[in-house]
């Protein structure tokens, strides 16, 4: 035969699994997988089809149809050995939906939710429908239990409605659309589209679960539903992101935070199934759930995604190529029921989405674009026809036309999306908003996802934990503060941080699109001296350490040794303050007029984008004072006029990032004299009260920004923010 081990494996599942035999399956199904997923995007389709047609390639449709006993030796009929494979599968179906959950934007759906919406229930209702329809003129010999005919219908309608939001995601983003106004629209339509379909799909499956239809079982079904989706989204919210920040920050093995994750998604899945609706659900909505923590979500996308889209994604879509055999369209009957099928399909699909989108106040060719782009199925409706042929809804024959019919469609959709995208004109509107979201993807702020803030009990750690506070809100940025005292001094620096948050958050102009969440802050008491509190808190990931202690300064110009020593604890940006003038008095309400030095270097635009910040927050105006070394006396013409471009090159770039919050930017600029006097004298005469200025740590045992920073920390009779990065 050719494979004796392979054949002595087969035999041997006679009397017990194999799990050389297993390997063998996984390895195989990995490799095609992989390879033809690889051929499939470089030829601009999603790698799940080439995943797809690699287990149709080894099942009966191909290798069985040429080598039928080498394909029953590597993949036998053995229930035993079959069901070690499947649980695998089904594992990795409950995988794909926890990361199909977290890649969802639900305010992206708040921003657009008029177009978005009107596609969504129009592309689902008229292809649900004409599946429905087909269901109740399904040849009878096509049924697996002729008497729940009902059940099947719901379930073809079911899986003629759903798009595959992670194959119109892969293309719009090909294309550079998705931070267009018609692809976030599209991906928006996409996202409700999975949401309420797989809620149809639990209502449905769990009345497939009970083997009949009544008022009873939909009801029950229903309101299952409803009540696990409401206890989700309000309790259920709350107590994930607790568990997510709890575990990162208590736990000192590794991946803690992946087990809380899947334990969540175990827990929600076997709660759903539970009160009567499928697994799907559970894990579904606890992908939405972690996916809206706010910390960790890049980390732990990477973490679960890599062995997601190695592992579970070709071994559970190879078997589901295993299972059709598409040797059944020989027979014109089912060549003719999937061609049908297919038109049925795309028809309704495009129909529906065209003009939900009309409805919904889009121009014609935008409509067309949403219309081809909510015809893709792809893994959606894979899991969908996987999961019928399990339970019985579907039978063998109908399983592979569903299928064939899911292959199809998302082969087409690719070319048929470029096309009408192509075609769709920038205005604008879009290309100002395009601008705005360009600055804030190079930022350092945008980066920014939690922040520690290492404070005592003196005016310089009130007047962190305000600058913190006024940070944090405008993001909605989590912050931990470690305190000395956290029973008298150290809950008024809380409440002020917690206040200057509250203060952060309210938009600061009409452009502003929406408020941000709200800041969540963690006190904790240091038992041990201040570095070493600082060390330990930093395992568990941060972006940004603010240092509020007195003294801040040791001899003149220099940090005080506690301070260097904080600092050195930290791997990552530092923010360093010194409350001074009228922030000596009152660091908790004093209003800020702030001044930020910039050189050119990305230092001092990283410390500029925090002062645009702490201005925008405040609703106040913010000077920015352009500073260059003095040019000698054999200065050329030409660089002069190459110093002066690039003058006003730094200031444009600056005015247009804080113009994009609307922040109101005066600019100041010298190119000659001592640096550091150009600064404090700009102080002085604007009569400004911070000064922020973006800064590199210098090499050495004690903390130094070089000379500029030492002169300014020594001299200055102002409040100062050193941004080093």
């Amino acid at each position: 035969m050719g494979f004796p081990a392979l054949a002595f494996a087969a035999a041997s599942t006679k009397s017990a699994p194999s799990e050389f035999l297993l390997l063998a399956q996984l390895a195989i199904l990995i490799l095609v997988g992989r390879l033809l997923g690889e051929i499939m995007q470089r030829l601009g389709q999603p790698a799940v089809i080439g995943q797809l047609l690699g287990g149709i390639l080894l099942g009966p449709s191909f290798f069985g149809l040429f080598w039928p006993q080498a394909q029953r030796a590597l993949f036998p009929h053995d229930p035993v050995q079959q069901s070690m494979i499947n649980a695998i599968a089904q594992l990795g179906i409950l995988m794909l939906l926890l990361l199909a959950g977290m890649e969802m934007d639900f305010g992206l759906i708040k921003r657009i939710r008029r177009a978005a919406l009107s596609t969504s229930i129009s592309g689902i209702a008229l292809p649900f429908a004409c599946g429905f329809i087909l269901g109740e003129w399904l040849p009878t010999a096509l049924l697996p239990q002729p008497q729940y005919r009902l059940i099947t219908a719901l379930f073809m309608g079911t899986a003629l409605s759903i798009s595959s939001v992670k194959v119109v995601a892969v293309v719009v983003r090909e294309m550079n659309f998705a931070r267009r106004n018609l692809g976030q629209i599209i991906l928006a339509t996409a996202i409700i589209d999975d949401t309420v379909g797989w809620i149809i799909i639990a209502v449905t499956l769990s009345l497939a679960a009970r083997g009949r239809v009544d008022l009873r079982s939909v009801g029950a079904s229903v309101l299952g539903t409803v009540l696990f989706l409401t206890v989700s989204f309000t309790l259920g919210r709350r107590a994930v992101f607790a568990l997510i920040r709890w575990s990162n920050d208590h736990f000192v093995s590794d991946a803690a935070v992946v087990t809380v994750i899947l334990l969540l998604m175990a827990g929600m899945a076997l709660t759903t199934q539970l009160i009567g609706v499928h697994t799907v659900l559970g894990a579904f909505v606890a992908g939405i759930l972690i996916g809206e923590s706010p910390i960790l979500t890049g980390k732990i996308g990477e973490q679960l995604g890599g062995l997601t889209t190695a592992l579970f994604m070709p071994v559970f879509f190879g078997i589901s190529g295993l299972t059709a055999d598409l040797t059944i369209l020989r027979d014109p009957t089912f060549l003719i029921l999937t061609l049908s099928l297919v038109l049925i399909a795309s028809v309704g699909k495009f129909a529906g989405a065209f003009a939900g989108a009309y409805w919904g106040g889009l121009a014609r060719r935008e409509a067309l674009a949403l219309g081809c782009a909510m015809n893709a199925r792809g893994a959606t409706e894979v899991i969908v026809a996987s999961i019928g042929l399990s339970m019985g809804v579907l039978t063998q024959n109908l399983y592979t036309v569903i299928v064939a019919m899911a292959v199809i469609t998302t082969m087409i959709m690719p070319p048929t999306l470029r096309w009408t995208l192509n075609r769709v004109v920038l205005t604008p509107d879009e290309k100002a908003r395009l601008e705005k979201e360009d600055v804030e993807r190079r930022g350092f702020v945008p980066g920014l996802e939690r922040l520690l803030v290492a404070i005592d009990d003196s005016v310089n750690g009130t007047f962190a934990a305000r600058l913190a506070g006024l940070i944090a809100g405008t993001r909605g940025m989590p912050v931990t503060v470690l305190q000395e005292d956290v029973k008298g001094p150290g809950r008024r620096a809380e409440g002020i941080l917690k206040g200057a948050a509250a203060v952060g958050r309210e938009p600061a102009s009409d452009s502003d699109a929406q408020r941000p969440p709200e800041v969540n802050v963690t006190t904790r008491a240091q038992s041990v001296v201040a570095h070493e509190a600082v060390a330990l808190e930093a395992q568990r990931g941060y972006d940004l350490l603010m240092i509020g202690r007195d003294p801040v300064m040791g001899a003149p110009g220099e940090f005080h040794p506690e301070v260097s020593r904080i600092a050195a604890a930290f791997q990552g940006p530092i923010a360093v303050v010194a409350a001074r003038g009228a922030h000596a008095e009152d660091a908790a309400d004093k209003d800020l007029n702030i001044l930020v030095p910039v050189t050119g270097s990305a230092v001092s635009r990283n410390g500029a984008e925090i002062a645009v910040a702490l201005a925008r927050a405040t609703n106040r105006p913010l000077t920015v004072l352009y500073v260059a070394a003095e040019l000698g006396r054999a200065t050329t013409l030409a660089l002069l006029g190459t110093r002066r471009r690039e003058q006003e090159a730094v200031l444009k770039d600056i005015v247009k990032s804080a113009d994009q919050y609307g922040v109101q930017v005066r600019t100041a600029c010298s190119t000659h004299g001592n640096p550091a006097k150009v600064i404090l004298e700009e102080a002085r005469r604007g009569k400004h009260n911070l000064i922020v200025m973006g800064v590199s740590r210098r090499p050495g045992a004690e903390l130094s920004f070089g000379d500029v920073a030492a002169t300014v920390l020594e001299k200055s009779q102002r409040s100062l923010l050193f941004v080093a990065t």
